[in-house]
């Protein structure tokens, strides 16, 4: 490409686009815990939801994450809502350094949820991923949905 070429960056195709809302929770936290995904693709929608116990609330939101991208066939444009900014900083802003630094954190100790969060770099490495914060609880069709189901995993396994 010559210094002079122009570049246009169009945006991606809806019709190629994997949207993704998750959620996770525990009741108390730390305790047991339900995650959920829902994956939208071409006007499909599928869900997925687990559980797990005992967790906490950080296990769940990064299990629902990690989830949703292992699902995935083949290499895809995904764009990943999430209510917690604990995923989304520590993906778009931490996990660089974490990895730099031997999985450490600023002050040296280990970073908390190291199996997961390997589990999300390394399902990402084949997708181009972008990440969202999405507010909790403020009308989100799919993130309310999401939340929903992770309470109902949750539910249905453990009970309250």
């Amino acid at each position: 490409m010559a210094s002079d070429d122009i570049v246009v960056s169009l945006p991606p195709d809806p019709d190629q686009v994997v949207e993704v809302w998750t959620d996770g929770g525990c009741k108390p936290n730390p305790g047991p815990g339900g995650w959920a995904a829902i994956m939208t693709f071409r006007g499909v929608v599928k869900e997925f939801s687990g559980v797990e116990a005992p967790t906490t609330n950080n296990r769940m939101e990064l299990t629902a994450a990690a989830t949703a991208l292992e699902t995935l066939k083949r290499p895809c444009h995904v764009v990943i809502h999430t209510d917690s900014q604990y995923v989304r900083n520590g993906i778009t802003r931490w996990s660089a350094g974490w990895v730099r630094k031997g999985w450490r954190s600023s002050t040296g100790d280990p970073v908390a949820n190291i199996d997961l969060w390997k589990r999300i770099l390394g399902a990402a490495t084949v997708h181009r991923v972008e990440w969202r914060w999405v507010r909790g609880h403020d009308g989100n069709v799919f993130n309310e949905r999401a939340d929903q189901l992770a309470t109902a995993a949750r539910r249905a396994a453990f009970g309250g």
